[in-house]
């Protein structure tokens, strides 16, 4: 057999296992995001659960925390830009990823903080920079009002979740409309919640694509029970935000469906002196979409320029 003949054919069965096989080539496609962002897999107990996380890097530790439904693999592209002068720390939320859920506990926002404090002690972080999306975001202000000597500066990557924003949002709406947009039965809906995150949707391998479409409609029923635990508290960091004295920056996507950027106006009454940006053509997930000027802004605040 040539050997042009033999490349086609082992081309073809690579093909074949991509799209034939997503399950088995989903952990070679992330171990290879991994490795490109200097960041290995680690995994520590925290109370009733075993908490998955990468971690990778040197210098001064940043923490970065996912939003809802989200997963630490989703920081990569982002944390790439950072590892080689920071130490990068990335968990699976509890309840989340890897880090699994149990149905007799809760993952609102005083239980996930509570459990952040008990991460970071068993980690013996003392001093850290926390990042955090929609959700960790709101975590990360929360984790900062609680421990204002350990967080060195807060930052949220693309919009918090439980500010008023004085435009609504389209996901705003769905919600008064009785919805839960993030919450998909089914395969049109979970590309219907794509569209609603990006506004220019990036490269998802399909292994990663179809990983998370099967797990998302799987876990309907249990994402349905956080959803709610989350909408009680629609508007807690609305409440929270303005104790915060920690240093403190935002970048927003302008396009942003989930949260409207009007949202940046409520923010800066209540800090004032936030840095502020928002990222023309850019939607919800700013480390997703557009990591690499996500990361420039983020690590110019850092250094504080």
């Amino acid at each position: 057999m040539s050997a042009l003949v033999f490349g086609g054919l082992a081309v073809a069965a690579g093909v074949s296992a991509w799209y034939g096989l997503p399950g088995a080539c989903l952990p070679i496609v992330k171990a290879g995001h991994r490795a490109a962002a200097r960041l290995r897999a680690r995994r520590v107990g925290i109370g009733t659960h075993d908490v998955h996380y990468l971690a990778g890097g040197r210098g001064e530790t940043v923490l970065l925390l996912h939003g809802i439904f989200g997963e630490k693999d989703h920081w990569n592209d982002f944390a790439r830009h950072l590892t080689r002068a920071r130490r990068v720390i990335a968990p699976d939320l509890p309840g989340f990823g890897a880090s699994g859920r149990l149905a007799d506990e809760s993952y609102d926002y005083a239980a996930q903080v509570g459990r952040l404090e008990d991460f970071i002690d068993t980690l013996g972080l003392r001093e850290l920079h926390v990042a955090g999306s929609s959700m960790g975001g709101t975590l990360a202000a929360l984790l900062a009002l609680r421990r204002p000597q350990q967080v060195r500066s807060v930052a949220f990557i693309g919009a918090p979740h439980g500010l008023r924003s004085p435009r609504s949002s389209a996901m705003d709406r769905l919600i008064d409309n009785g919805r839960a947009p993030l919450v998909p039965r089914s395969r049109a809906e979970f590309d219907e919640m794509i569209a609603l995150l990006f506004e220019r949707r990036p490269f998802l391998p399909y292994p990663v694509l179809h990983a998370a479409r099967r797990q998302a409609v799987a876990l309907a029923a249990s994402n349905l029970r956080l959803w709610h635990e989350q909408l009680r508290d629609r508007y807690l960091l609305q409440q929270r935000l303005g104790g915060l004295r920690t240093r403190t920056a935002v970048f927003w996507g302008e396009r942003d469906q989930l949260f409207d950027v009007s949202g940046m106006e409520s923010l800066l009454c209540l800090l004032p002196a936030a840095t502020a940006r928002v990222l023309p053509g850019v939607g919800h997930l700013p480390m997703m979409e557009a990591p690499a000027r996500a990361a420039r802004l983020y690590a110019r605040f850092l250094a504080g320029t």
